[in-house]
């Protein structure tokens, strides 16, 4: 089907000037698209039936000297899509594709992080600001580069900066990954190139360590239950009972657990969406879990655990650091805890989460419907295989742990 370019008068808009805006119009496959030419005109002075401006409109000249130009150009890109044999449509002609231009690595990275700060992401967007800030105090500037310069000279370069300042290979591991998945995104929106990028040849899997199994028993799990806490300071109480609830109730995460409300509580089973990886936790509440639950539960507070405060921490930057804050003095305190029980292990949330796992799997429940999980690597398809097994299953399994 032909194209068609065409001028008129928009003269069913009335800009504060009193004219009316002159459009380019094209037609093709039955479509129909506008858009301004950036001049206007009074409607009194175009002529509607050879739609062009009447011989008495001021600056006639300049008027006609745009759309005879505007009309070729068209005309022209028609042409050569035609003789190229590209498709194209009425919107294309008019709004052709932006090109991209290539970001430096300081805006790219700028971009990320308020993409995750909108998204409330929190803990996303602070991975991203440190790994900014690595860069910038090892290139010693604002990074106004191209992803181009990060090159295998400058990978290299960064690894020995970070070991002369005694950087352990975990936090390496973290660095490298970061600025890996920044490049990759930045050849997604096609911001770099693809045939500059550098780790194809730099591995970042040598700064990959396992990290150290600590896991306790079910019997120093018990010791911590037992332990008269009553003339301790209601944190050391608390952090205990954190722990030993997240051993309860299927390892849950410390931030899950600070997340958890009322409602997450339904027919004595623990149902939540897991922060980190959105998958649905359903297990059942064992009589232990439960006291430990009605010493915190406050009418006056949304949620179960007394970290969050529904009327003090409401937006996810709040949430975040006030959690952040906590953990940390959950974990002084666990700390405290091993030394009264003479567990050499470094207590911390952690551990619970990984001990939790442990002991089913020491017990000789199904290594699939545990996972190797909180803790190991692929913590979604730890979540994958426990959401595929029914309830009974993971209550039979739940029972080995006490």
């Amino acid at each position: 089907m032909s194209t068609t370019v065409n001028v008129i008068c928009f003269r069913g808009k009335k800009l504060s000037n009193g004219e009316s805006p002159i459009m380019i119009r094209i037609c093709k496959d039955r479509k129909t698209r506008y858009k301004s030419l950036g001049i206007s005109i009074n409607p009194t002075f175009w002529d509607f039936s050879k739609n062009q401006p009447k011989t008495n409109c001021p600056n006639r000249d300049y008027i006609e000297k745009i759309i005879i130009d505007r009309k070729a150009e068209l005309q022209k890109k028609i042409l050569e899509l035609k003789a190229e044999e590209k498709e194209f449509t009425a919107s294309t002609l008019i709004k052709p594709k932006e090109k991209h231009r290539l970001k430096s690595v300081n805006e790219f990275y700028t971009e990320l992080i308020k993409e995750m700060e909108q998204s409330d992401k929190i803990g996303n967007s602070r991975v991203y600001k440190d790994s900014l800030r690595s860069l910038e105090a090892y290139y010693k500037s604002k990074l106004d580069i191209p992803f181009s310069d990060i090159d295998m000279n400058f990978l290299l370069g960064y690894e020995k900066w970070l070991r002369s300042r005694n950087c352990k290979d975990s936090s390496m591991n973290l660095f490298f990954r970061t600025l890996r998945s920044t490049y990759n995104k930045a050849i997604e929106r096609r911001y770099a190139k693809r045939d500059t990028y550098p780790f194809n040849d730099f591995k970042i899997s040598k700064f990959s360590i396992r990290t150290e199994k600590r896991a306790i028993s079910k019997d120093n799990v018990k010791l911590i239950m037992n332990l008269d806490l009553s003339k301790e300071k209601e944190y050391i109480q608390l952090s205990r009972d954190l722990f030993v609830f997240s051993y309860l109730c299927s390892g849950i995460s410390f931030s899950d657990m600070a997340n958890l409300k009322h409602n997450n509580i339904t027919n004595d089973r623990l149902m939540y969406i897991r922060q980190k990886t959105h998958r649905k936790i359903n297990v059942p509440i064992c009589d232990e879990a439960k006291e430990i639950m009605k010493m915190y539960i406050d009418s006056n507070n949304e949620y179960i655990f007394p970290i969050l405060d529904h009327t003090i921490h409401k937006t996810k930057m709040q949430q975040y650091n006030r959690k952040k804050k906590v953990i940390l003095k959950v974990n002084r305190y666990l700390k405290k805890i091993s030394q009264m029980t003479g567990i050499e292990v470094n207590l911390t949330t952690y551990v619970s989460r990984h001990s939790y796992a442990t002991v089913l799997k020491n017990s000789g429940v199904n290594i699939a419907l545990i996972g190797e999980t909180l803790g190991h690597s692929d913590l979604k398809t730890t979540q994958i295989y426990l959401d595929s097994f029914e309830n009974s299953q993971i209550d039979e399994a739940m029972k080995y742990l006490l």
